[in-house]
């Protein structure tokens, strides 16, 4: 099976080469029963991974269990886990089986593990090693076969060095470790991600002709996406379910992006980080030539306006042509800076430091798009 075939049969959608990389792995190691930690933000899909590498392995056709660890109260995730015997605790009023007993010979999928209590780290890490255990109130040992996806969206080295999580289990675990970029990363994987949505909604729900406008998917690869493929996908949603005609352009997302101008903004203040990849510094590059090229349309721009002010014509401030002949000035800016960055949008914003949002405004008045 190619990484093309895998992807469409599981549902990974993604053209950036972190997730084919990330593929090709999942692809080498679903028959195994090695471990696997998958690390991601929230909303980047770890689980899409999880299932894939499941049903790709020879434990397909048995349950894979999902369990949100940070979701069950530290007082009963080893009763959930492990199961418990009649009268073990207030409540008990029947034997019951744990996750691990309900996924035996398949796959447990055990979900922001950083959060696990330490004293079920120990148990956890004893069914690892043993294939053992014992449900709560029980002194019967059980035997189980279960493999273990674990993820996180936590820097696990850095819980083992705050002592919020167990070393040996930490080694356990991430055997093999799958880090999936958030989408921020690989915005090359936007478009595919939407059109998807898109046409899974209209499916659903019988939308004929549904279709995402050229304008609503350049106004999608701006945005930050602080909530992953979740919130991309929840937007999607939302914006078909308030669609009349199952058609969505610039004017079905503005409402749901609430904060659109502000990734150009927050990234003035971001950290600088010392460990920096290639990619970084090439963006880093050109960064630093846009904020050259501004500087230059700015002092550009000071030179007219000082040659205006220093003409030996009289201007009447209800002049007309001369608000006119500003006005050009603006218009020919905003051209120059479209034409150096190949149309983008983005990048045009940019140079002559305003908002995209204003740069769509100024684009609608001059006649420009």
């Amino acid at each position: 099976m190619s990484a093309y075939e895998f992807q469409n049969k599981y549902g990974i959608i993604g053209k950036s080469k972190a997730i084919h990389d990330i593929v090709d792995i999942a692809m080498q190691i679903a028959d195994s029963d090695i471990s696997v930690l998958l690390y991601g933000e929230s909303g980047v899909g770890k689980e899409v991974f999880a299932k894939a590498i499941h049903y790709a392995s020879n434990r397909s056709t048995k349950k894979m269990v999902s369990v949100n660890c940070g979701a069950i109260p530290e007082g009963l995730l080893e009763s959930e886990l492990f199961g418990h015997k009649r009268g073990s605790f207030t409540g008990a009023s029947v034997d019951r089986k744990g996750y691990f007993e309900i996924a035996d010979n398949g796959t447990l999928f055990l979900d922001e593990i950083a959060e696990m209590p330490l004293t079920t780290q120990v148990k956890l890490l004893r069914v690892l090693e043993t294939k053992e255990f014992m449900p709560v109130g029980s002194e019967t040992v059980k035997k189980v076969n279960v493999r273990i996806i674990a993820a996180t969206n936590k820097d696990l080295q850095k819980e083992v060095d705050a002592r919020q999580f167990r070393k040996d289990l930490y080694f356990r675990l991430k055997a093999v470790t799958l880090n999936i970029p958030p989408l921020r990363e690989r915005p090359e994987d936007i478009g595919l991600l939407a059109n998807h949505f898109v046409r899974n909604y209209a499916e659903r729900n019988n939308i004929p002709n549904a279709t995402i406008t050229v304008e609503a998917l350049d106004m999608l690869y701006q945005y930050h996406w602080p909530g992953n493929v979740r919130e991309l996908k929840n937007i999607i949603e939302t914006a078909m379910a308030l669609s009349k005609t199952g058609i969505l352009d610039n004017k079905s997302f503005l409402p749901l992006l609430s904060n659109f101008q502000s990734p150009q903004e927050e990234k003035r203040f971001l950290p600088i980080h010392l460990n920096k990849t290639p990619e970084s510094l090439d963006r880093e590059m050109l960064y630093r030539a846009l904020i050259e090229i501004k500087k230059d349309l700015m002092e550009l721009k000071e030179l007219a306006y000082k040659n205006i002010n220093e003409s030996t014509k009289v201007y009447d401030i209800n002049n007309n042509d001369e608000l006119e002949s500003l006005e050009e000035l603006e218009k020919k800016a905003i051209i120059k800076a479209l034409e150096y960055t190949k149309f983008n949008k983005r990048k045009a914003a940019q140079i002559l430091k305003i908002s995209e949002r204003t740069l769509y405004r100024k684009l609608n008045e001059y006649g420009l798009n």
